[in-house]
């Protein structure tokens, strides 16, 4: 089984709140919306393999006030306005909360969504709502009422224990995985990302994945996306193959869980 060529890279930050379309393997036509300051990476985990590269305020809570550079909700919505009035015959599969760390961080993010919301029913009604987040929030009611506006949350789920969990994700020493987990289950209509990687520090052993496979029933989401690294700014890490990837699901469809790899 051949591993998948790394481009050995990080990604530059996004420069302002909206960006791209970008072509996304799991949302098509994707516009991104980055809630997060746009000179440093901020974000309550610290991923071994995160494009953006190191995470420079690791941090769990933002306090209104607490962090500068964090946009308005009311800025987040003419940059949004403004970008969807633009170009009015331009189709967007997913309006995604996404960018420069963990967007659900942002302490008006409830708001923000509410926004977002109603400018997409005006200007872009075909289009849906996503969020890429790292779950580390979901104990918020704020943040619970906010994913019930978003058609797909996708949550992460990289491991199915704390030791690996450290290594791999490198979460605010506030960040405890059972919790994660309990929460994970207690959220309804979510979908779970798994990144898989090799190497130096690795996921994607049988004791791992038995014991993640675990997790993912007890949690029991709408889906599971799997994928594993296109690209590092970490030369010790590998790809996991596709031969392996497509094993991983072919356990879960047998489990009854409904999955996919990209």
């Amino acid at each position: 089984m051949v591993q998948r060529r790394l481009k050995m890279e990080k990604i530059e930050l996004k420069t302002g709140i909206i960006y791209g379309p970008v072509n996304s393997r799991r949302l098509g036509s994707s516009l991104g919306i980055n809630l997060m300051p746009t000179s440093y990476k901020l974000c309550s985990f610290g991923c071994i393999y995160c494009q953006y590269g190191q995470t420079i305020c690791q941090i769990a809570v933002i306090s209104p006030g607490g962090i500068g550079g964090l946009p308005l909700p009311d800025k987040v919505g003419l940059a949004l306005e403004e970008k969807l009035k633009s170009n009015p015959e331009a189709k967007y599969d997913y309006i995604t909360f996404s960018g420069n760390g963990e967007p659900s961080l942002h302490p008006q993010f409830e708001e923000i969504v509410k926004i977002v919301k109603r400018l997409r029913d005006k200007y872009a009604p075909k289009s849906k709502l996503a969020i890429l987040s790292n779950a580390s929030t979901l104990d918020r009611d704020s943040v619970q009422r906010a994913l019930r506006e978003i058609d797909l949350p996708i949550m992460k789920l990289d491991t199915g224990g704390e030791e690996t969990f450290q290594k791999i994700n490198r979460p605010h020493p506030s960040v405890r995985f059972e919790k994660l987990v309990r929460n994970l289950k207690e959220t309804k209509g979510i979908t779970i990302q798994t990144m898989f990687v090799g190497g130096e520090i690795e996921n994607s052993s049988e004791e791992n994945l038995k014991s993640w496979r675990e997790r993912i029933n007890k949690i029991q989401p709408e889906r599971v996306q799997i994928y594993s690294l296109s690209r590092s700014a970490k030369k010790t890490l590998k790809s996991v193959t596709r031969a392996k990837l497509e094993q991983i699901i072919t356990q879960l469809k047998e489990e009854g869980i409904e999955a996919k790899d990209y």
